[in-house]
């Protein structure tokens, strides 16, 4: 009984707060269509984050065309943005299925579309009191978030050379 009375008056222990982590990328699908005027980084839009794609050719790059004289390409089949991400996601991807299927040296992959058109982000809380905090839509014109390659139909994304075989 003298046990059970001393946790009644002692005061409730909550745990630990959980740390703070960075807040997820928005989905592809609120950048996919162009709204507007291309925005390139300039002197006027500084603070762009670097895109995700640094290497834009994989495999044997110095090979010349008629060692590699198998062509294949992804072509585009709709007006959109490709974000950097996604081209960096789709390199790997190809990346990795030509190096278990051709072998390391047997291929040459190009991606083709570079992400110049700057994607931005109105930050809005979502959290007890955001009227209070939040302004809103006044100033809603946002910070850069990224970037992405503004594609049209009929625009090649990624080329593939490598042998008939």
């Amino acid at each position: 009984l003298a046990q059970a009375a001393d946790e009644r008056d002692a005061p409730s222990r909550k745990p630990p707060p959980a740390p703070r982590r960075a807040m997820g990328r928005r989905p592809a699908r609120c950048y996919r269509y162009a709204h507007g005027k291309p925005y390139p980084k300039s002197r006027f839009c500084r603070g762009v984050p670097d895109p995700k794609i640094r290497i834009y050719d994989c495999g044997k790059k110095k090979t010349p065309c008629d060692e590699f004289p198998a062509a294949a390409h992804l072509v585009c089949d709709e007006n959109q943005q490709v974000t950097s991400e996604c081209l960096e996601a789709a390199r790997i991807a190809t990346n990795k299925y030509m190096i278990t299927n051709a072998g390391r040296d047997f291929f040459h992959i190009r991606i083709r579309p570079h992400p110049y058109h700057v994607l931005r982000i109105n930050k809005t809380l979502s959290c007890a009191g955001a009227d209070r905090l939040s302004t809103g839509m006044r100033g809603a014109f946002g910070k850069p978030y990224g970037t992405a390659a503004r594609v049209k139909i009929g625009t090649v994304l990624i080329s593939i050379r490598t042998k008939d075989e």
